[in-house]
């Protein structure tokens, strides 16, 4: 199957890369079979309006006024595709980085899955790839499993191909570097499936120009993950977690959860006392928050996490406070003494606060590693380990 008969066009959104912008369309129109090609000029102020008026009528070019940012130049052309009629966008970066050689993966693998998002994974280990991007690379790929329960190898990459259909529907509020994420989450939240391939990669820091700003657009991209992921825990990790229930029923998910015949004991025992330490941990109202994506991350048991960390529940929290408060008044001692649990309130605690804030943290420090030591130890006598053969 080739571009036509997926109804596909290619989006090129560039600013200011006139070393590159050449040879990248030049490479698109050898492997597009001469469809439409539209660039999305960001306002730029070099000689890419120059470059681009020496192509005429063979591209479809849109300016911007001034410089509205990579998300806006998306969006933009993504109306202009669905104004023009097609079913699929390709998108690819400007600056050089991708290759046009992998367009027919990208059609390969859309033949094989309508309406999917077809992600190009580049290899972020291979010689060359700057620290910051691998970084971030990293960063983005946990946050958007936790938003919505997908593994995907690179999140970042702007070499891909969009069915145009869902996109019409989406409300994208993002116009940066961060719109590439927003995107992505509210189309897996639609249940659009998104598959990633490997695509190759050219970091040249002699012609390459990026102009994605650490500070500025990595906060940019905080704040909007922060927004994605106050959603998912409010509507869409309740609504994966109905339907799991509803297909394969509570209980199962909780058992094969828990007992997992695959994890070995170290594991389990990591996942119980990584659960009683954060359940401890003074940062009350945000434990669980903290603790459910890092124990997601690194791969933990998520039912022997929860029950651990239940060490907490509200008949049990004025016991954890006072412990907490004795507990760093063998290292630390402020304010007025309490002798009995009964002298325990909000006014005292708060004279307290560094002993108690010290205290608690030992204190969980402590659990979770007795938790551990314990949790292994019995396991090691009930339970044999998959390791162990």
């Amino acid at each position: 199957m080739n571009l036509s008969a997926l109804h596909c066009c290619v989006l090129i959104p560039t600013y200011n890369n006139h070393k590159t912008l050449r040879r990248v369309i030049e490479g698109v129109m050898e492997h597009a079979d001469g469809l439409d090609i539209i660039v999305i000029n960001d306002g730029s102020t070099d000689e890419t309006a120059t470059i681009l008026a020496g192509y005429g009528q063979r591209i479809r070019v849109l300016h911007n006024e001034g410089n509205k940012g990579k998300g806006f130049s998306l969006r933009r052309g993504f109306q202009e595709a669905i104004r023009l009629g097609y079913r699929n966008a390709i998108s690819i970066d400007s600056d050089g980085q991708h290759l046009p050689s992998d367009i027919p993966l990208f059609v390969q693998a859309a033949a094989a899955n309508p309406g999917a998002v077809i992600m190009g994974s580049r290899d972020m280990e291979q010689a060359g790839v700057p620290g910051k991007s691998s970084f971030g690379n990293k960063f983005s790929n946990f946050w958007f499993k936790f938003e919505t329960g997908i593994t995907l190898p690179d999140t970042q990459t702007g070499y891909r191909l969009y069915p145009l259909g869902p996109i019409k529907h989406l409300w994208l509020f993002t116009t940066k570097f961060e719109t590439e994420i927003e995107v992505i989450v509210k189309l897996a939240w639609k249940g659009v499936a998104i598959l990633p391939i490997p695509i190759h990669v050219i970091y040249d820091k002699d012609e390459r120009v990026t102009h994605f700003r650490p500070f500025r657009d990595f906060t940019r991209i905080s704040i909007l993950n922060t927004y994605l992921v106050l959603l998912t825990l409010l509507y869409y990790l309740p609504v994966r977690l109905v339907k799991a229930i509803r297909d394969k029923g509570l209980w199962e998910i909780i058992k094969r959860e828990a007992l997992k015949p695959e994890e070995t004991n170290v594991s389990k025992a990591v996942s119980l006392g990584f659960g009683f330490f954060m359940g401890i941990v003074p940062i009350w109202g945000f434990q669980l928050m903290v603790g459910i994506p890092i124990a997601v991350y690194f791969r933990m048991n998520k039912v022997l996490f929860l029950t651990a960390a239940n060490i907490s529940l509200p008949p049990l929290i004025p016991f954890v406070i006072f412990g907490s408060y004795k507990f760093g008044g063998l290292f630390y001692q402020n304010g007025v003494q309490l002798k009995t649990i009964t002298d325990l309130t909000l006014e005292s605690i708060n004279l307290n606060f560094a002993q108690y804030f010290l205290g608690g943290t030992l204190l969980a420090l402590f659990a979770g590693i007795a938790g551990f030591g314990i949790s292994l130890f019995t396991l090691m006598i009930f339970r044999k380990s998959p390791l162990a053969g």
